[in-house]
């Protein structure tokens, strides 16, 4: 009998050795992770929005005024403005064609599609300047027809498109792989077209991979600097978007105006990871009340059944 209560106080004794050790384990992790967060995100960030404000509002207010910075905005907004629908119906076709289609040269296509992960962002200006610029492949074709691409506007949207292109398309390939055919299959059977398939199948089901791909499609286009910086040509006023700006500003050692600059970078996707978080607040909140609802009809249910049964 004492030989049984020693061992259970020895087991006792154990468990808690082991939850001290988990907790202290967990702790540990903790701040390892808070740590990090603060030296390589908080830091900077602050850092940025301090330097940018350390003479004050009006100086940051001017700063963001200036015309050249004023234009630097609207061409970012509008090179991201067209390059992330670009990437979008892309991406939706390409992973489209992956997860639900057996075809040859399948692996082909998903190497093209990663094939901007590893090439440099300098490289690929640097090809379309090799294709597009005065002494490219086609830049005797485009200067006899007056069309400019390299040092224009076009250039930097085309670089940045094809810099951008994979991240939409890569986050639908994993959920669609994921989620299977067997929904699009039965409404095919059903006699749906595909634009319905599409439409009212697919995309609900991958909606959030293609909020997080377009974020993430957003992110880089506005704050893409090596392509833009091969194909722009830094041309005041015209061609430099916000990064270049920040590195013209910089240069000229007017460091608030640089970091005016970067701080609104950095609040334009402050502002987008809100959106997300309000995008899914507001679907988790509609899920929620649609459970609510089921939940609140199935009593009334089987009660109407229970009463046909007894009559």
């Amino acid at each position: 009998m004492s030989g049984i209560v020693t061992q259970r106080a020895g087991n006792a004794q154990r468990r808690d050795t082991q939850i001290g050790e988990s907790l202290w384990v967990r702790v540990l992790l903790i701040l390892v992770a808070l740590a990090f967060l603060g030296i390589f995100l908080v830091a900077p960030i602050a850092t940025v929005f301090v330097s940018a404000l350390s003479k004050g509002p009006g100086p940051y207010w001017d700063a963001l005024t200036q015309d050249e910075t004023l234009d630097a905005i609207r061409l970012t907004l509008l090179t991201a403005g067209v390059a992330v629908p670009l990437n979008v119906v892309f991406g939706i076709a390409a992973a489209w064609l992956v997860s639900k289609y057996d075809f040859w040269g399948k692996s082909v296509l998903i190497t093209v599609v990663d094939l901007p992960f590893s090439v440099s962002p300098v490289i690929s200006g640097l090809i379309f300047v090799l294709l597009f610029g005065a002494r490219g492949w086609f830049g005797p074709w485009l200067t006899d027809h007056d069309v400019k691409i390299i040092f224009a506007i076009p250039g930097i949207i085309m670089a940045t498109t094809f810099v951008t292109f994979p991240l939409v398309a890569r986050e639908l390939i994993a959920v669609m792989q994921a989620q299977g055919s067997d929904e699009e299959e039965a409404a095919l059977t059903l006699g749906a077209s595909g634009l319905q398939i599409l439409w009212r199948i697919t995309l609900p089901k991958v909606r959030w991979g293609l909020l997080y791909g377009v974020i993430l499609c957003n992110a880089r286009a506005m704050g893409e600097f090596g392509a833009v910086s091969v194909v722009s040509g830094h041309v005041r006023g015209l061609t430099n978007t916000m990064p270049l700006q920040v590195e013209i500003l910089y240069n000229e050692y007017n460091f608030v105006g640089a970091f005016a600059v970067a701080s609104l970078l950095s609040a334009l996707a402050l502002v987008t990871l809100i959106v997300k978080k309000v995008v899914e607040w507001a679907a988790s909140s509609r899920q929620a009340k649609r459970d609510a609802s089921a939940r609140a009809l199935v009593p009334v249910r089987s009660t109407v059944s229970f009463e046909g049964v007894v009559q």
